[in-house]
């Protein structure tokens, strides 16, 4: 089965010649359909140039880009548009909502976007709203919310139309440890039912919560944990072998 997301030997360079800046460095990394997967790097590292790259809203320089089996790496900045409202719904750190809309209609605004009908993006943004638990906040305005309230109505919005990747960026960043708490149930919720979760993060305490995690440093991925977790299925295996060939 081809990965969800299917990135090959991707470079991003700034300012190509003799002060170029590497960003990312010969990339490859291949993620498949309901994985929770957190990105840890620190500043610098690359993570959110990786992040651009993963949310389509930058191209590489060189190299693949796979979403869906569709070649994203050249496409132009309207066609990446449409794959950002078919393919992604974002959770950012700064939650991104604005001010004098209502938690409900901060949720449809996306929706208006993608062109879904009044009576229907109501209902997919009041049935996100419940199952963030904030279906009697709907008419509150982001001023009249805690830091975690306004993130959940952040993650009720990337979640309203179903997307199969949820792309969060340190969506944890601006919290206290209770709301940081919630918020990651609600993300591990949201991969028991079958979406695909991207955690960008700086904080090891958070990247451990995901069921793979994946370090970059300098450009590069130098850990990935999916890789340990295939040696320890291909050891016993290779011991198998070893034993029926013994006998």
């Amino acid at each position: 089965m081809s990965a969800l997301v299917d990135i090959r030997d991707i470079c991003k360079v700034y300012n190509p010649g003799e002060n170029e800046v590497r960003a990312l460095d010969h990339v490859d990394l291949q993620i498949h359909e309901n994985e929770f997967v957190a990105i840890i790097g620190q500043s610098g590292s690359g993570k959110s140039t990786l992040m651009n790259m993963l949310g389509c809203l930058d191209v590489p320089t060189s190299g693949t880009y796979m979403l869906h089996d569709k070649d994203v790496s050249h496409m132009s900045d309207n066609e990446l548009s449409d794959i950002r409202n078919q393919e992604i719904g974002f959770i950012f750190q700064g939650f991104n909502l604005i001010a004098n809309l209502t938690a409900l209609e901060n949720v449809e605004l996306p929706l208006i976007y993608r062109g879904v009908s009044r009576k229907e993006r109501t209902r997919l943004s009041e049935t996100a709203l419940e199952k963030v638990g904030l279906g009697k906040r709907k008419t509150h305005k982001p001023s009249e919310m805690s830091g975690g309230q306004q993130q959940r109505v952040a993650i009720a919005r990337a979640i309203a139309q179903a997307p199969p990747i949820i792309l969060a960026d340190e969506p944890t960043g601006n919290l206290d440890s209770g709301s940081t708490k919630e918020i990651m149930e609600i993300l591990k919720g949201l991969h028991e039912e079958g979406r695909t979760v991207i955690l960008i993060t700086h904080d090891n305490d958070i990247a451990a919560q995901a069921k793979r995690v994946i370090k970059i440093m300098d450009g590069r991925i130098v850990s990935d944990t999916a890789d340990k977790d295939k040696e320890k299925t291909e050891e016993p295996a290779a011991r198998g072998e070893q034993e029926k060939e013994s006998r």
